[in-house]
């Protein structure tokens, strides 16, 4: 109780302070310091030196007839695979393709095989695939190997990146430069730039990339409600704290966010709490959403585009609600 009379206090002194120009700018520089050196902490602890966390892994056949492949394994995994028994290998191979595992591993057949998947996790692959150098015997084939113009697998990370920068920067500067800007007004911005961002975003994308036709309608989608989310939510914090909002904005979309993303570094690599929140954040979901329709047509989850579903349209709703409210209550106040 007494901590918070504290914070009250110091928090209704700061409300008060007659900030001199001199003061704000040393204020914002020391913020800006401080958002700088999170943003190289958090890069680096979460994505700087990437190593096994847990690697879901299905294994068909005795490990006992077979320990040296399974010690090589195990060995470039740092003992960190999760294996789970299956009968066969068309079941292996189809938990791969559902990413329900990351790798298989066949100890059946006449040669060891272990079968990965870049397009699931290339930071995973990549450390699975050195078994070869540990054991020769092992053949690593790769299911779902990524396009060959992006061998390390971050066109997608970039692609949400841009298209989390380019929403915050926009509607930040829209409401910096435009102040008096209403709701009625704001509200079909949000939706207009979110269709012509993505729009834009795709047809670069795509015919750069090589992207079949097919999948642009997803992928435009995917990126129009990336785009709504961090609006919102850039919208939101200006409501909520006006001049600062970039600060919460950057964040929880810059620092937390992308570093949670898995489009870097695969989830299995990336310490906690950074692997839990990569499923659960809108950039994660995104990461996941694009990846899934770009190398997993026929295995697509739902879960992504529910999570990136549910978390635009809960902060529009709340950022229409509560800005509702405060132009209201400014109509109140104004003088007769």
């Amino acid at each position: 109780m007494g901590a918070r009379i504290f914070t009250d206090l110091m928090l209704s002194r700061l409300r008060r302070h007659k900030w001199s120009p001199q003061q704000r700018v040393v204020l914002i520089s020391v913020v800006a310091v401080v958002m700088a050196s999170l943003f190289v902490a958090t890069y680096s602890l979460a994505l700087g030196d990437p190593v096994p966390h847990q690697i879901k892994a299905a294994l068909i056949g005795d490990p006992a007839d077979s320990p040296r492949t399974v010690a090589a394994v195990e060995k470039v995994a740092d003992h960190k695979l999760v294996f789970e028994r299956y009968s066969a290998v068309p079941a292996a191979l189809n938990a791969v393709n559902n990413q329900s595992v990351y790798a298989a591993l066949d100890l059946g057949s006449s040669r060891p095989t272990l079968y990965v998947a870049s397009a699931a996790g290339v930071s995973v692959a990549r450390v699975l695939e050195k078994v070869e150098v540990v054991d020769p015997s092992v053949r690593v084939i790769d299911t779902h190997p990524l396009a060959g113009d992006d061998p390390n697998g971050l066109d997608i990370f970039y692609l949400m990146l841009v298209a989390t920068i380019v929403a915050m920067v926009t509607t930040l500067q829209v409401r910096g430069q435009v102040p008096g800007l209403l709701l009625r007004h704001h509200i079909p911005f949000v939706v207009g730039f979110a269709v012509l961002a993505s729009t834009v975003l795709t047809l670069v994308d795509g015919p750069l990339l090589h992207r079949p036709a097919a999948l642009y309608p997803e992928e435009w989608g995917i990126l129009a409600v990336q785009l709504v989310a961090v609006s919102s939510f850039s919208s939101l914090m200006v409501v909520l704290v006006r001049a600062w909002a970039i600060v919460p904005t950057w964040l929880f979309f810059v620092i937390l966010g992308n570093a949670s993303s898995g489009g870097a570094v695969a989830p299995p690599l990336l310490p906690q709490p950074f692997a839990f929140l990569s499923e659960w954040l809108p950039s994660g979901a995104t990461v996941s959403a694009l990846r899934n329709a770009i190398y997993f047509r026929d295995y697509q989850h739902a879960r992504p585009f529910v999570v990136l579903g549910v978390w635009a349209a809960g902060l529009f709703i709340a950022w229409v609600l509560l800005a509702r409210r405060r132009e209201a209550q400014a109509v109140e106040e104004r003088p007769v």
